[in-house]
């Protein structure tokens, strides 16, 4: 099975993969308007959000599907947000938001319209928050351009696309591309199964023009014709993450290429682009809230530059994962100080990390203070003695005494 649809006019079944989605895209959601909407003088935020494949609002067991979620979303932050600035004597600030809903079938649309009444009619209760909502009926890929210039149009900088396709062939690699280079700040969540990625990108498909390198469709073929014997193991996961990754890795700067975690068989991925390293930064530590994805590979710095024949383990977010990953980190940050010469920016650092590293930011902070060969400068000249106190701005730099390890460098590591 390569794809599927919901029946949403007769009751969608809300589906296990779909839900932990869901509380990612909830927290996720509620931290980048928390993130976005911090600084004393701002008074309003504006944002556009795209649903590319919106569905009908609720599933038959009453839960909310992502329309619902990101209009909850919006309204609750906005009351969070004003609620603190109140409390510490700040100007209320404005959220206005332009969504876009598209759903290739018009009596989606019909009844998502009718469901987001009840919710709408709480916004309108609400000062501080402000929508405006357009709907569209039509596959995505024909869409997307018009889409494209009603967001030109609005002059939104901010924009933050959720595509939950069925399968895969719905989206390609160049209308992500196309959306993280177009705006200044764009983010978006891609769901996938992965079969369908593979079929679509499979050597056997006479059709494919998709420019992979022979190893790599060598690679997927192996994948697909082993599918029955492979989903349920290590090596499915760990081979899959790296060619979702190899594929789409060029569609921005941060690409997070984690599996929804079902240990009966890892078919389904949720995917986040980012162009800004604070973006994934908070991305990463909402995954460890939430438990629901899966890694293989390493734990630390540079997380698919490994050899599965001796390294390489399953990462689940989860409290023993982090222990592993602040193994791992321990030795990885001096290692990546030193690579760059002796000291760097705690911006540079981020910047270049976080591009592959599935680790929460206290447990990278964490390592950093622990470690004996290198120290943290404030701009001032000051020594940082706390990880959370940790800023951008200041440099992470060799200590002069170094430990063995890096005064002897093995030329095997």
């Amino acid at each position: 099975m390569v794809s599927k649809t919901y029946d949403w006019e007769h009751g969608a079944k809300l589906e296990d993969h779909t839900r932990k989605k869901h509380e990612i895209l909830k927290r996720y959601f509620r931290e980048y308007l928390l993130t976005r909407c911090k600084m004393p003088q701002q008074e309003k935020f504006r944002i556009a959000i795209v649903d590319g494949f919106c569905g009908g609002g609720l599933y038959e067991c009453g839960s909310p599907g992502s329309p619902l979620l990101f209009i909850e979303g919006l309204l609750q932050a906005a009351i969070e947000i004003n609620t603190e600035r109140h409390q510490q004597g700040m100007k209320p600030i404005v959220i206005e938001g332009l969504l876009i809903f598209n759903d290739s079938k018009p009596s989606v649309i019909e009844l998502l319209q009718k469901n987001l009444i009840p919710c709408l009619l709480e916004v309108e209760a609400f000062e501080h928050l402000q929508i405006e909502i357009n709907f569209y009926t039509d596959k995505f890929e024909a869409i997307y351009p018009q889409i494209k210039q009603r967001l030109i149009a609005a002059r939104c900088r901010n924009v933050f696309f959720n595509l939950d396709q069925c399968g895969y062939s719905k989206v390609t690699s160049s209308i992500l591309r196309d959306i993280i280079s177009s705006w200044n700040s764009a983010e978006i969540l891609f769901t996938f199964m992965i079969e369908s990625m593979l079929a679509f990108l499979s050597p056997d498909k006479s059709t494919n023009s998709v420019p992979i390198e022979p190893v790599m469709k060598k690679r997927i073929d192996g994948l697909l014709k082993n599918r029955d014997n492979l989903i349920g193991k290590k090596d499915w996961l760990a081979e899959a993450e790296q060619i979702a990754f190899a594929y789409l890795k060029d569609c921005a700067t941060y690409v997070s290429p984690f599996s929804i975690n079902n240990p009966s068989g890892w078919q389904y991925w949720l995917m986040h682009f980012a162009t800004s390293y604070r973006a994934r930064q908070v991305y990463n530590d909402v995954l460890h809230q939430c438990n629901a994805q899966a890694h293989f590979g390493r734990s630390g710095l540079n997380m698919l530059s490994y050899d599965p024949a001796h390294e390489g383990q399953l990462y689940l977010f989860d409290i023993d994962s982090r222990q592993a990953a602040k193994n791992a980190l321990y030795d990885d940050i001096p290692r990546f100080v030193a690579e760059s010469g002796d000291a760097i920016s705690m911006h540079d650092f981020y910047a270049a990390a976080y591009s592959e590293t599935p680790a929460h930011s206290e447990d990278i902070h964490e390592m950093i203070m622990e470690n004996i060969d290198i120290v943290v400068i404030t701009e001032t000249g000051g020594t940082r003695r706390k990880a959370n106190t940790i800023k951008p701005t200041d440099t992470l730099k060799m200590k002069d005494q170094k430990s063995f390890i890096f005064m002897f460098p093995n030329e095997q590591e």
